[in-house]
Order: C-alpha cells, then sequence, then structure tokens
C-alpha cells in the first residue's frame, strides 16, 4: 500500500501493476479502508460517476505480496473479545450517523509508501506499515456516491493513519490541509504550521480527547458581533458545509440577512434557508463571518455564501451554513478554504493561517523524521461516537495535478475540494 508524497500515494507490490483508488479524507472519523473483496460494494464503474474518467478499483490481500492479517488478539482490533479465537482475523465494523450507513470487512496490514523530495533534489522514500480495512460490506450512502472507492480517516484514535505514523516515529503528530479557492489543496503528513499562524486549542469531549473540537466565543457578521454564549464546533474536513446550533444560527441569518442587500429567493432541492437572487454580474457585497476564539482575532471566513446556477448562470447564492439540533456544530470544509488548516494533536491545538495553497513547498524545511522502521453539495458520513447529526454524501473528485516541487519537511498528498486523495494498490 502506498501514499502521500507530492506525487499521487501508492500502495504497491513491484511484481504486479499498480491499482489506483480515490479515497476520501475524514478528519471525523479514524478508519482508513478501501473497497475490498466485496460482498456489497458502491459502484466502481467510472461510467456510474460524472467527474471520473476512469473505473475504481478494489483492493485484494491475496494480490499484495505485502499484506498481513490482523489477528484478533491484536490491540487494534476493537471487536476482538467477540471472536472465538484470538488468532483468527480480525473483524471490523463501524456504524456512521448518517441512516442505515456503514462498512464492514476485516483489518489488514501493507505498506505505506511516504515519499518526500528535499530542496536538494534528493529523494526519499519511507515504507510505513499502517493497518486498514478490507471493506467487503458498505451500507447506506456508501452505496451511493459517498467515498465509493473508500475513506482515509484523520482522528485521534490510534488506528488513523496520522496515529500509526506518529507513533512509529515517522512523522511528527500533526497534519495539515490547505484549499484553495480553485476547487484543489494539499495534505502534509507531520506538518505543525507556521509560526506566525493563529491557534486555538481543541476542548475535551466527555473528558476525553476523542476529536477535533474547538469553542467559540462569539460570531460576528461583518463589523457586527452577536454576543453569543460560548458554544462548540466540530472541525470536519468530511462536511462539505457548516452546521450552527439552532438558536445561533438563527441570530447569525438574521444579522446576515439585515447587513444583505439582496432579494431573497427560493432554489427547489437546497438544504439552505437565506437564500437571494443575483447573478454573475450583479453581486452584492457579502458581509464576512467571524468566528470569535478567546486565544485568537478571530477565524475570518469572507465568503460564507454558495453559488446556485442555472442555465445560463449564476441566478443566486445561499448562506452556506445549516441549523442543527445537536448542541455542537462542524466546521466544514467550506469555511476553511483560503487557509491552510493545522491539527496539531501533538499540542492538541488547531492552527490556521491565510494561504492560497501553492506557496506550501517547505524546500527550507527539516528532512522526515528517521526515527521510525525504515521498512452534489453534501457531507461524507460521521461517525455515531464522533459526529452529529450533519453528514450526508459527496460525490467523488479527481485530485488535481501533481506539482513540481515536493515537501522537505512533511510527508504530503493531493487533495481537491472534497478531500479526495488518489492511492494506488498492486
Amino acid at each position: 500500500m502506498t501514499s502521500a508524497g507530492r506525487y499521487p500515494p501508492s500502495l504497491s507490490r513491484h511484481s504486479t501493476p499498480k491499482v489506483s483508488f480515490l479515497v476520501a479524507l475524514d478528519a471525523g472519523s479514524d478508519l482508513f479502508w478501501v473497497p475490498c473483496d466485496c460482498v456489497q460494494c458502491a459502484p466502481l464503474s467510472a461510467s456510474y460517476y460524472s467527474s471520473l474518467d476512469k473505473d475504481l478499483n478494489e483492493y485484494s490481500p491475496f494480490v499484495s505480496s505485502t499484506s498481513q492479517s490482523i489477528s484478533c488478539g491484536h490491540q487494534l482490533c476493537e471487536l476482538g473479545s467477540n471472536c472465538p479465537s484470538p488468532g483468527q482475523q480480525c473483524p471490523y465494523t463501524i456504524d456512521y450517523y448518517s441512516p442505515n450507513t456503514s462498512t464492514s470487512g476485516f483489518l489488514v496490514e501493507d505498506i505505506l509508501h511516504l515519499i518526500s523530495t528535499h530542496s536538494d533534489a534528493s529523494t526519499k522514500f519511507v515504507r510505513a506499515p499502517v493497518i486498514f480495512g478490507c471493506g467487503n460490506k458498505q451500507t447506506g450512502g456508501y452505496l451511493s456516491g459517498v467515498a465509493p472507492d473508500g475513506l482515509l480517516g484523520l482522528g485521534l484514535g490510534e488506528i488513523s493513519v496520522p496515529s500509526i505514523l506518529a507513533k512509529s516515529g515517522y512523522i511528527r503528530n500533526s497534519f495539515s490541509l490547505c484549499f484553495s479557492e480553485d476547487d484543489s489543496g494539499k495534505l502534509f503528513f507531520g506538518d505543525m504550521g507556521l509560526a506566525d499562524q493563529q491557534t486555538t486549542p481543541f476542548l475535551p469531549l466527555d473528558g476525553k480527547n476523542l476529536t477535533y473540537i474547538v469553542g467559540v466565543d462569539d460570531c460576528c457578521i461583518g463589523s457586527s458581533c452577536l454576543n453569543l454564549m460560548n458554544f462548540e464546533m466540530l472541525v470536519d474536513t468530511g462536511s462539505s458545509f457548516t452546521f450552527i446550533p439552532d438558536q445561533i444560527y438563527k441570530k447569525v441569518a438574521d444579522e446576515f440577512d439585515r447587513q444583505l442587500n439582496a432579494s431573497k429567493a427560493s432554489f427547489p432541492g437546497y438544504p439552505w434557508q437565506y437564500c437571494y437572487e443575483s447573478s454573475s454580474q450583479e453581486m452584492p457585497k457579502i458581509p464576512t463571518l467571524t468566528l470569535k476564539f478567546a486565544t485568537s482575532s478571530g477565524f475570518i471566513v469572507s465568503n460564507p455564501v454558495l453559488m446556485i446556477y442555472g442555465t445560463k448562470g449564476a441566478v443566486g447564492f445561499c448562506l452556506a451554513i445549516q441549523p442543527t439540533q445537536e448542541n455542537i456544530g462542524t466546521i466544514g470544509q467550506n469555511f476553511m478554504t483560503g487557509y491552510q488548516i493545522v491539527f496539531d494533536r501533538e499540542n492538541f491545538k488547531l492552527g490556521w493561517l491565510r494561504s492560497n495553497c501553492q506557496d506550501l513547498d517547505y524546500e527550507d524545511g527539516a528532512p522526515l523524521n528517521s526515527s521510525g522502521n525504515s521498512n452534489s453539495p453534501n457531507s461524507l458520513p460521521t461517525t455515531a461516537q464522533q459526529g452529529g447529526a450533519n453528514g450526508r454524501a459527496v460525490a467523488p473528485a479527481v485530485a488535481g495535478r501533481t506539482p513540481s516541487k515536493s515537501s522537505a519537511s512533511c510527508l504530503s498528498g493531493l487533495v481537491n475540494l472534497f478531500l479526495f486523495l488518489i492511492a494506488h494498490i498492486s
């Protein structure tokens, strides 16, 4: 199995051709899984998806010479106590919060090939064993276009790829994602961010560091702050859009509406409540939205709307926030555009800095940590243990072109607007 450098990550066995996988990246869950020896999986034909130019594939441990079975006695086998004997192969089942959505199969280990090119043009290859799910049965959203070729969980659980890489000493315990305005982006394993970034601490959930939650002190629309009570939000790359608890949402949306000089409109089929008429030629000034944290000057969202297009171009836009009945909101990917977002798991804090993403080449950074062994507008479902009732589906998408320069300090991979990453198995 191979992954992440400025080149497409790949899972490889030299004796057979590479097999590509298009996996979604999700900070709201832990397990990395791919369709594998399928009993019930999503369609893998390119003709089923409007954005694909080639068929998707499934993994088979019998084809990879480096694949190893994970037994029920392994420390990362959560269902091990249900096995008849410790030596049997470890099964897994993950139920997601979205209705009837799950993945199940068994755990395997294979080699993740990490690539980093240094500023002196030398290239370092690291072979890192990782554990992932051989998903032979998916249900719900995973059968209708949500991550049909697998999902890379980036959560805090011990089984997530960042956790495994950090524990083995291959990377610092951190990663960053950057989303540019042109629907492209980058992923860097081991990135701690830059000195001038703003930060706010992650908060524990029920006394435990289970996921990426931040505390919001207030919301501001333009220069008008609403003097809200503190509330919490999950930072979730797997959610395309942002959700705010009901009562707070109403105050934010009403203030946005008050400041906007535009006629309200209704667009059937879209979930947003505050929509407006406009065109590409006549676009009103959109007020910014700022999430204020106690430890920073604020997280500014310059364009918190989604354009609505008809057959002849733009016909309107909507405030791209939805209310939720949950106590915890969600900062979705649309609020992260134009930022380098750092998930600093080592210091348990979120970092952010304005970026066009093309400048993140890290040519002057330190080499990789070598202490490890060298050998449609919707969202990804969130796990029932970690998420709220906000998850919906994303259509598959293809990663952007590989840039010409590579990271010297981090392990990096390409992502697009919906956080999809190409991997190869052979």
